[in-house]
C-alpha cells in the first residue's frame, strides 16, 4: 500500500523483452535502500524489486500489467515515479494508493499557469462515477486533487515542488498517463452495484 506521495524519480537504464514480459533496470537515489522481494510503485504501478546492483535495480512487467498501463511506452531515459510502501507508523500525506492501475489516460491539455500547471485528462466514460470533483486520484502514482470534472475528463494542478520532483514534467498533450481511482470510491460503487441487481 503506498500514499501517492513520491519520493525519487528513477531514470530506466536498460529495457529487455521475453515472451509478453518487459524487464526493466531503472537507476534511483533509492537503489541502495531496496531489497529483493520489496514491493515499489514505479509511475503508481507496483513492481516487485528481482535485482539491485549499487544504485540500479530491476522490475519485470507481465502482459496483464503491459495492456493496463503505460509501461510498454517507457523507453531509455525516461523519467519513473517511485515510492516505497507506506510505514503503518507513519504519516498518510496524500491518499490510499494500491499500485493497482484501472486505466490509462490520455493528457489533452497542458497549461502552464504562470507559477503552476493545469493538466487535463480523459479517460474511459465507464470509471466516470469513480471520479468525483475534489477526488482524489492517482496519475502516475502521484496522488493529486481532481476538479473540473466531466463525464470522460479531470484536471488536476500542479505546484512547483511537484512539477520539479516528480515524472509530469515529461508530460505532454498526447502522454499516457497511469490511472488509480480512489479504493474508497471501489467499494461504494460495488456495493451500489450489488444493492441494485
Amino acid at each position: 500500500m503506498f500514499t501517492g506521495i513520491i519520493e525519487t524519480i528513477g531514470i530506466v537504464e536498460a529495457i529487455s523483452q521475453s515472451g509478453s514480459n518487459y524487464t526493466y533496470q531503472i537507476r534511483s537515489a533509492i537503489g541502495k535502500e531496496l531489497k529483493v522481494d520489496q514491493s515499489v510503485a514505479h509511475e503508481g504501478v507496483c513492481l516487485t524489486i528481482e535485482a539491485i546492483e549499487e544504485n540500479l535495480h530491476q522490475v519485470t512487467a507481465i502482459a496483464e500489467t503491459i495492456s493496463k498501463t503505460n509501461l510498454a511506452q517507457w523507453k531509455l531515459g525516461t523519467k519513473v515515479n517511485m515510492e516505497r510502501c507506506m510505514l503503518m507508523n507513519g504519516r498518510l500525506d496524500g491518499h490510499i494508493v494500491q499500485g493497482h492501475v484501472d486505466c490509462t489516460a490520455i493528457c489533452t491539455h497542458k497549461i502552464d499557469k504562470d507559477g503552476s500547471w493545469e493538466f487535463q485528462f480523459e479517460f474511459p466514460k465507464q470509471f466516470a462515477v469513480l471520479v468525483i470533483e475534489k477526488g482524489s486520484i492517482s496519475v502516475n502514482g502521484t496522488s493529486l486533487t481532481c476538479f473540473g470534472i466531466t463525464q470522460n475528463s479531470f484536471r488536476v494542478a500542479i505546484i512547483p515542488y511537484t512539477y520539479l520532483h516528480t515524472s509530469i514534467q515529461q508530460v505532454e498533450v498526447g502522454s499516457v498517463v497511469n490511472i488509480e481511482f480512489d479504493l474508497i470510491g471501489k467499494y461504494v460503487q460495488r456495493a451500489n452495484n450489488i444493492i441494485t441487481q
